[in-house]
């Protein structure tokens, strides 16, 4: 039941993303960009599942759970772990309210320095790379508008 189960949704998936990507083919590549790129690979990885269960091996592979680490203790992993969400709830904050374009280069700076403790250096030059990647891509190649945070809408400084 499974085996059929995954067949079944592995074929789905690849008729969608593949109607996908033969309907954004023919569109201006502004508009194509984004199902292309999310398309074409989902097509692959579908058809590699569908490969994957029509000849792979009948047998069940065992499945382990998902561990941390045996050596630490538990409230150690309860803290790195609670770290791990304040950082992703810090970096939701600063888009909040700062927006993407002022967000992304702060958060991989404040990263680098406070949680990586990297030298000042190496933290300038990744955050520089990473903004000027961010920047090229999104506004200058794709021009897609950011909205403003809420403190810089507020403010009326931009």
């Amino acid at each position: 039941m499974h085996k059929k189960a995954s067949l079944a949704l592995a074929l789905g998936v690849m008729a969608v993303s593949g109607y996908g990507v033969v309907a954004a083919w023919f569109w201006p590549w502004k508009a194509a960009l984004f199902p292309l790129v999310i398309g074409i690979p989902l097509f692959v990885l579908s058809a590699a599942e569908a490969l994957w269960v029509l000849l792979g091996s009948t047998e069940r592979a065992t499945v382990q759970d998902f561990q941390i680490s045996q050596e630490l203790p538990e409230p150690e992993i309860l803290r790195r772990s609670a770290l791990a969400g304040a950082w992703i709830l810090g970096f939701f904050a600063a888009i909040l309210l700062l927006g993407f374009p002022l967000a992304v280069p702060l958060f991989i700076f404040l990263y680098l320095k406070v949680h990586g403790r990297e030298g000042w250096v190496l933290s300038i030059v990744f955050t520089a790379v990473a903004w000027a990647f961010f920047y090229g891509l999104f506004d200058q190649l794709l021009h897609l508008p950011f909205p403003q945070g809420w403190l810089l809408e507020w403010s009326g400084l931009f």
